[in-house]
């Protein structure tokens, strides 16, 4: 008869070979998903550019807004096909960590986003020096990429913009970093929808998104072993937090 060990070893396969199958399932799905909407979009594009093009001229103000607004949302509608395959392609990923200068990942992006908010006044406050941490260089890209840009669109509506960045030393050998900014805010009874899929607490006519940022955001950082939060009021800004790993004795973790 098989010992204990073999059969906990027979079944740990049996379930590495169900999970196997199910991710290769949910990657055909989803291709075939995201194919067959893209197909429709196109359609819906097209013909509307055809339509345009038969009225010329001749077309009131009415029909060319309707025609414009269709336009705008078989846009919108490809910017969510896009955001749903990045967060499918998240969930199959393997993460290759390695150490990651933050501070300097944070002033190339920094200096990425200048003509952005040309012509507004913005104040950095970003700490002195920031830690090694261990992760996925692309993916990490990501993660501080999105909340930048979160920082300074929820912060449009200042006349002085400031966006606080900083870190401190949480426990485990992980590092908790921080966005805060003067924006708009949040409800704190919904805070827990930010990070959920296609749930927003600005409406799309403020502020433009599809609800997915933070959403992958929360995904990427999980897969690193961290978490992420937030903490705000209505205007009167907002802080998100998440962990990752410190790099420690020159080595990931």
């Amino acid at each position: 008869m098989p010992s204990d060990l073999e059969a906990l070893q027979d079944e740990v396969a049996r379930l590495k070979r169900e999970l196997n199958q199910a991710r290769a399932e949910l990657e055909e799905f989803t291709y075939s998903v995201s194919h067959d909407l893209r197909a429709s979009l196109r359609h819906v594009t097209a013909y509307v550019q055809i339509i345009k093009e038969d009225l010329g001229g001749h077309a009131d103000k009415g029909v060319t807004s309707s025609l414009d607004t269709v336009g705008v949302a078989a846009k919108h509608m490809g910017l969510l096909i896009d955001g749903l395959m990045e967060l499918s392609r998240l969930g199959q990923a393997g993460v290759k960590p390695v150490a990651i200068d933050t501070g300097l990942l944070l002033k190339e992006l920094t200096n990425s986003l200048v003509a952005d908010v040309a012509g507004r006044q913005i104040e950095w406050h970003v700490a002195p020096d920031f830690p090694l941490a261990s992760g996925d260089p692309a993916l990490i890209r990501q993660v501080w990429g999105k909340l930048l840009s979160n920082a300074l669109k929820y912060t449009r509506s200042r006349e002085i913009a400031r966006v606080e960045i900083s870190w401190a030393a949480a426990d485990n050998g992980f590092c908790a970093f921080h966005i805060k900014d003067n924006g708009v805010g949040f409800n704190p009874r919904f805070k827990e929808k930010l990070f959920k899929v296609f749930q927003r607490l600005h409406s799309a006519t403020e502020f433009e998104g599809t609800g997915l940022g933070l959403a992958l955001t929360r995904k990427i950082v999980e897969l690193h072993g961290g978490i992420v939060w937030a903490e705000g009021d209505v205007d009167a800004g907002c802080d998100i937090g998440f962990t990752l790993p410190l790099v420690l004795n020159d080595r990931t973790t």
